[in-house]
């Protein structure tokens, strides 16, 4: 199957992946903080080795970094913990996901917090006059960014409107779920409080181990509580970071998958990585509009774009297309990608887009097969 589901999870990883993973269950598999032997310290090692691959990647070597099994489960630890410090004005993207709507959801019914969209133009380019404008007269105590918009493949300028937020003395939040490992972002800049990442995605690295890096002197309050393996005989949750959001038993192997991959991505390098993509988002969009029947959702040539491209298709509904597209062997996402607002903002919603993505790996069979495809679906139309 020609694979172009890239912003869901990479597919396939590097091969030192695989491997990585492979030996860590066969040799090590112990659990980090939970014992003194070889098993438990090798797993720690590989963690410790993990965080620093991290920073060195996100640019932030001053900053903590903490594990979690997901990406939408660090957002809720962030986001919950700031509001309830007593955050008030959020300001978010019209391109959030639902790891981010969702949970401020109860928030705005019950009254708690007052949401606020920045300003993006029709032409997808985010106004950041009106943004100051904004921030002027709602003074922001919190704002979210999406690095990358899962939909259309977006960048946001974060780091301009960062830079404004905190003239305000605004906490901030960096989703880098589509773009960590693959846009170079200087994520230890003093503006960016906390960013999240997702392992599983532009990272490369396996399923079911994601996190946050945020700044130490920050006063979180956490909303999950259990065993850290550190001052066990304490009831309330260590102050130690990460050992204050780290709860439960660590997905070390996966860590271990993700190291391996943090490894390959410093030895292709970011930059080379990105200009890849950027080579076959254009062969995507040269596929894509070389067909009448096909209309590409969201591109401004004034804009900036990871390797995500929606579109739609005449005769063919979103939630027909998913399985279309399977029949002739080509994995794509159908509907709203979790991102009921972005579909808002680009006049698709309720019925969503058909998502293409593609990466590093994506390759000239996948593109073949793909405009093989869209040749057969015009036959039938």
């Amino acid at each position: 199957m020609a694979y172009f589901d890239q912003a869901a999870t990479t597919y396939p990883k590097p091969e030192c992946v695989y491997s990585a993973m492979d030996k860590f269950n066969r040799t090590c598999g112990g659990s980090a903080g939970r014992g003194a032997h070889n098993r438990a310290q090798s797993a720690a090692a590989i963690i410790a080795d993990t965080r620093k691959r991290l920073q060195s990647v996100l640019q932030c070597p001053s900053k903590q970094v903490v594990f979690q099994p997901t990406a939408t489960i660090a957002l809720n630890v962030i986001i919950q913990g700031v509001i309830k410090s007593g955050a008030v004005n959020v300001y978010i993207t019209p391109f959030e996901h639902n790891a981010v709507t969702r949970v401020l959801h109860p928030y705005l019914n019950d009254g708690k917090i007052k949401l606020h969209q920045l300003t993006v133009t029709d032409s997808y380019e985010y106004d950041i006059t009106s943004i100051q404008s904004q921030f002027a007269v709602n003074t922001p105590d919190f704002v979210i960014v999406s690095h990358v918009s899962n939909t259309i493949g977006l960048i946001a300028p974060a780091e301009e409107i960062f830079y404004y937020a905190k003239k305000y003395g605004a906490i901030t939040l960096l989703d880098m779920a589509q773009s960590a490992g693959l846009i170079s972002c200087n994520v230890g800049l003093e503006t960016i409080d906390y960013a999240v990442f997702a392992g599983h995605k532009t990272l490369f690295g396996p399923t079911g181990i994601s996190g946050f890096v945020m700044k130490p002197a920050l006063k979180l309050e956490p909303i999950l509580f259990g065993g850290t393996g550190y001052e066990s005989a304490n009831q309330t949750m260590p102050v130690s970071i990460p050992e204050r959001f780290e709860i439960g038993t660590i997905n070390a192997g996966a860590i271990a998958g993700l190291n391996a991959a943090l490894q390959w991505i410093e030895e292709t390098g970011i930059n080379n990585i990105r200009a890849v993509e950027e080579d076959k988002r254009q062969k995507l969009l040269s596929i894509l509009t070389s067909y009448d029947f096909i209309h590409v959702v969201g591109i401004s040539s004034s804009a900036q774009y990871a390797g995500i491209v929606s579109c739609l298709i005449d005769g063919i509904s979103s939630d027909s297309a998913g399985s279309l597209f399977s029949e002739l062997g080509i994995a794509v996402r159908t509907g709203l990608h979790c991102a009921p607002y972005a579909h808002q903002f680009l006049h698709t919603y309720p019925a969503g887009t058909i998502r293409f993505s593609v990466n590093y790996f994506t390759s000239d069979d996948d593109f073949r097969e793909l405009d093989e495809a869209l040749q057969e679906i015009e036959a039938n139309l």
